[in-house]
C-alpha cells in the first residue's frame, strides 16, 4: 500500500530566480526523516528568499539565485528619473 503522506513529502517542488529565470527542483523534507539528496535545504544554499509585505494579507514572495540577481532586481524596481528632467539642470548651469 502507498503511504500518501510520504508521497506528498517526496513530491518535487521548484524555485525560479525572479530575475534571471534559473530554475532548480528540490524535494521537501521533514525533521522526522532522513533528508533526500535533493533536499530543499541543500539545493537552495546561497539562494535569497525575499518577502515583500504589501498590506493586510498581501505578501509577495521572490526567490533569487544570487546577490547579483537580487541587486539587479532591486535596481529595476527603483523609479527612473526622466532624462529630460536631468538635462534641465545642465542647461541651468550654462546660464
Amino acid at each position: 500500500m502507498v503511504d500518501l503522506n510520504k508521497e506528498i513529502q517526496l513530491s518535487k517542488s521548484y524555485a525560479i530566480c525572479h530575475f534571471c529565470g534559473k530554475r532548480v527542483e528540490y524535494t521537501e523534507c521533514s525533521d522526522e526523516e532522513t533528508a533526500p539528496e535533493d533536499a530543499r535545504c541543500e539545493i537552495l544554499k546561497g539562494w535569497l528568499l525575499v518577502r515583500q509585505w504589501k498590506g493586510i494579507g498581501l505578501i509577495d514572495d521572490y526567490d533569487f539565485c544570487s546577490l547579483d540577481c537580487l541587486q539587479k532586481w532591486v535596481v529595476s524596481q527603483l523609479p527612473k528619473i526622466p532624462e529630460e528632467y536631468l538635462r534641465a539642470f545642465d542647461e541651468d548651469k550654462d546660464k
